[in-house]
């Protein structure tokens, strides 16, 4: 059975991008096939991870120019290198990026605003995740979203059955996060989706615990508080099981080849967690 997993945020800058690219790497090193798909089409970022312009884009299988086999890039060349033995054969690694140019991305939002092209674009979402199943055989499908509550963010978690929201921990980031969980979480968990809680940059690695200010639930006051007694604090109020806690990981994050931290430094907190996030029940197959 195929698993198609949303990673979404309230804002910009929580990871996520960092954190799928990641955990596809993993799956597809373990020999699950795994399409990997940037549709936070706002900001789009995996061509500047993978180092790739390919000839066709997400953007032009929306807009009836390209067949999904043409857009998607087989990156599993990027991983067999970390196989630890020539028997232990990797899966499939397949990246379909999104147009990072700006007339591009006005062009996607101009369509997103008119009411007769929305449900024409919901639909080659939905065949996109058909054709991934049918014709690639996918094991996972992992979704880079849009940050926050927009067209292109909600139908790229309508098509998900697991959502993933990140976050950080500032008041901010929290507030947004409680706030959108209750605006359309809710209603996604009431068509079957699953989702989850995934703190990132957490304190405790490279960043020393210390007390984050939070308010209370009455909202009129505040208390000191460390991340991980937020983090449940959180889960409790809307409802959200925290899948797993990455720590901040910032003597690494800057090398090359970020998207593939988790092979090249396999005993590093980071990987571990990811390792956790690759094993949970909720996303095996």
């Amino acid at each position: 059975m195929t698993r198609c997993i949303a990673f979404h945020s309230y804002k910009g800058g929580s990871g996520k991008t960092t954190i799928a690219s990641n955990l596809s790497a993993m799956l597809a090193l373990r020999g699950f096939k795994v399409s990997l798909l940037d549709l936070d089409v706002y900001a789009p970022s995996l061509h500047a991870y993978f180092d790739h312009s390919p000839t066709n884009w997400i953007n032009d299988y929306l807009h009836d120019r390209a067949k999904v086999a043409d857009v998607l890039v087989d990156m599993t060349y990027r991983i067999t290198q970390y196989a630890k033995s020539s028997t232990n054969q990797s899966g499939k690694l397949w990246v379909g990026f999104s147009n990072p140019d700006k007339d591009a991305v006005i062009k996607l939002e101009g369509e997103a605003k008119q009411q007769s092209e929305r449900i024409g674009l919901l639909r080659k979402f939905i065949q996109l995740r058909e054709i991934l199943i049918s014709e690639f055989d996918c094991d996972y499908i992992i979704i880079d979203t849009s940050p926050g509550i927009r067209y292109w963010s909600i139908n790229s978690l309508a098509i998900a059955d697991t959502l993933i929201l990140t976050l950080k921990f500032d008041k901010l980031d929290i507030n947004g996060t409680k706030k959108m969980a209750h605006d359309i979480y809710d209603s996604l968990k009431k068509l079957g989706a699953k989702s989850f809680l995934l703190p990132n940059r957490m304190s405790g690695y490279c960043v020393p615990h210390t007390p984050i200010l939070s308010e209370t639930s009455q909202g009129s006051s505040f208390s000191q508080l460390n991340a991980t007694s937020i983090s449940s604090l959180l889960s409790n109020e809307i409802g959200m099981e925290i899948i797993a806690a990455i720590p901040c990981y910032c003597d690494i994050q800057f090398s090359t080849d970020e998207f593939l931290s988790v092979l090249r430094y396999p005993d590093h907190p980071f990987a571990k967690q990811l390792e956790k996030l690759a094993g949970a029940n909720q996303l095996e197959i």
